[in-house]
């Protein structure tokens, strides 16, 4: 049976972590990108991006904790709540975008309406791998990263020399 001590790994470094966020979150929000595209011909757009959000997070906090933050397995019901509420502000920003966008031009096209999405999720993707990395898997990687404890100060006993000659006046 595996312990949670022997299912740590070291914790990545940041530009490590950060390429791998990259690979992980990009490739599941691209996968993602396409599928609120199919998804909101048959229901209204920010229907469609919201359910794709809530399965593509629970995915990507999976890979998160698996394999970008060397978490060492699963990701907890405390890292999946955070990560939601990092992704719920994802959410609304590629929701505000697209809004936007359509508030602006009167019939954006699939591309356009791509650009902008992508380019908000970026923006986002940008700001949620620092909330993942800083609050929602720190403390493995605190635990693992911790110091050492410092000993309990003895007390210190010192021996001085003293000359014979000292010794044996008088």
């Amino acid at each position: 049976m595996e312990t949670a001590q022997s299912r740590q790994h070291a914790a990545p470094g940041a530009v490590t972590a950060f390429a791998r966020f990259v690979l992980c979150g990009g490739g599941v929000g691209l996968a993602s990108s396409f599928a609120v595209a199919v998804l909101a011909s048959w229901l209204p757009w920010v229907l469609a991006n919201a359910l794709i959000t809530v399965a593509s997070t629970v995915l990507a906090t999976e890979l998160h904790a698996r394999f970008t933050f060397g978490a060492g397995g699963r990701a907890t019901r405390r890292q999946h709540v955070q990560s939601a509420g990092s992704a719920m502000a994802a959410y609304a920003m590629t929701c505000v975008a697209v809004l936007v966008l359509q508030q602006l031009v009167a019939a954006p096209g699939a591309v356009l309406t791509q650009v902008v999405y992508l380019s908000a999720s970026a923006l986002a993707g940008v700001a949620r791998f620092a909330v993942l990395r800083l609050v929602v898997f720190a403390r493995g990687r605190a635990q693992t990263a911790a110091p050492a404890p410092v000993p309990a100060a003895r007390p210190v006993h010192t021996a001085v020399a003293r000359p014979a000659a000292l010794c044996q006046a008088a």
